[in-house]
Order: structure tokens, then C-alpha cells, then sequence
């Protein structure tokens, strides 16, 4: 069989895939997965008590805001991954920047503030067991990503797996700051980004195996 005959029986009946359809599949992933997260959450560790009144604290809102962006890197990153041929361009930047920006304000905090107060602000109350809260918590998103990711076409399953992480990662750790009670900048910037930070290692170890097609 001649290569071109070969070529057009393969291509027969063969459609593209919707525009949308990555953006699709991965939002379908976080509307599964992140009430999955938040029930875990509520049920292991529970909404801290003074949630209402933290509301008014910036910090909350800095706990939920950095991973939320982290998250939305993440999803932007996994579907154009997840489409041959489709450019990430500057769309790491959704990444690279809060990371950026939390590192700038943690440094700041670290130097002004007196040297007594530097590791507890860095290891507050729950460093021991804030990294891997946030990874069980990032399990439901990854695991929908995953299969949301995986039934599309990724040519770079490692960079597609590690987005994926991504997303779970930063959707995990802005459901975890719901219940987390500290305070510092620092922590943030060490123990959160760990805890995302896996999910994201992960993701880019499994991606070759399980999103190959």
C-alpha cells in the first residue's frame, strides 16, 4: 500500500475536535472535581471557625487569590497543551508571575520584620502537615484533569501532566485556605508552594504513561 493511500484511509471519516473542547473537558474536570476538594476539606480539617470575620483580613484573601491564579495558569497552560500544534507562547507567565510577586512580598516581610519573629512567621503552627493537606485535597482535580486532558491530544504529555498539576495544585490550595490559620507570607511562599508543587512534579512523571495516545 502506497504511503498517500495509507495516509487518506487513516484521515477517512476523521473530525476535528470542537474549538472550545479542551476548555470544555477541563472546566467539566473542575466542576467535579473542586466540590469533591471542598468536601474533603470540610470533612478532614473543617472551615476554620472564624471565617466570616477572616473575610475582612487581606491575608485570607491573598491564601486564596495566589493559588487561584496558580490554577488558572494551569488551566489555560493544560489546554493549549492538550491541542496539537497550539502555541503555549507567554502563557507560563500565569505561573511564573504570582510565584514572582508571592516570593517579592515574602522576601519583604522576612527582612523587615524583627529576627525573633522570622521562623515562626516561616513555619507558623502547621508547616509539618500543610504540604501534603494541600496534595490530598488537589487529588480530585488532578484525577478529573487527568481524564479530561487524556480523552484530547497532547503531543507534550510530560508538559501537559505537569499543567495538570498545576490546576489541581492551585485549586487544592485555594479550598485549603478556607481552613488554614496562618498568617505569614513566608509560610505562603515555602509550605503552599510545595504543596502545589507536587501535584505539578507528579503530573509531569505520569503524563508520558497516562496521557499518551
Amino acid at each position: 500500500m502506497k504511503t498517500d493511500d495509507l495516509i487518506g484511509m487513516l484521515s477517512t471519516g476523521v473530525e476535528p475536535l470542537p474549538r472550545r473542547a479542551a476548555s470544555r473537558r477541563l472546566a467539566w474536570a473542575l466542576l467535579i472535581g473542586v466540590p469533591v476538594a471542598a468536601l474533603i476539606m470540610a470533612v478532614e480539617y473543617g472551615v476554620r471557625r472564624d471565617l466570616v470575620q477572616a473575610m475582612f483580613w487581606p491575608m485570607l484573601w491573598a491564601k486564596i487569590l495566589f493559588p487561584f491564579f496558580i490554577g488558572l495558569g494551569g488551566f489555560v497552560l493544560a489546554q493549549r497543551l492538550s491541542r496539537p500544534g497550539v502555541r503555549v507562547g507567554f502563557a507560563w507567565l500565569g505561573l511564573a508571575v504570582p510565584l514572582l510577586l508571592l516570593w517579592i512580598g515574602a522576601l519583604g516581610a522576612w527582612f523587615s520584620a524583627p529576627a525573633d519573629e522570622r521562623m515562626p512567621m516561616l513555619l507558623g503552627q502547621t508547616w509539618r502537615s500543610c504540604t501534603a493537606n494541600i496534595m490530598l485535597i488537589a487529588t480530585p482535580v488532578f484525577v478529573t484533569g487527568f481524564l479530561a486532558v487524556r480523552g484530547l491530544a497532547p503531543t507534550r504529555p510530560a508538559l501537559a501532566g505537569a499543567a495538570v498539576g498545576a490546576l489541581a495544585g492551585g485549586a487544592g490550595a485555594a479550598v485549603y485556605a478556607l481552613h488554614c490559620p496562618e498568617t505569614g507570607l513566608p509560610f505562603m511562599a515555602v509550605w503552599y508552594v510545595a504543596g502545589m508543587l507536587v501535584p505539578v512534579l507528579l503530573g509531569a512523571a505520569l503524563g508520558p504513561r497516562v496521557l499518551r495516545w
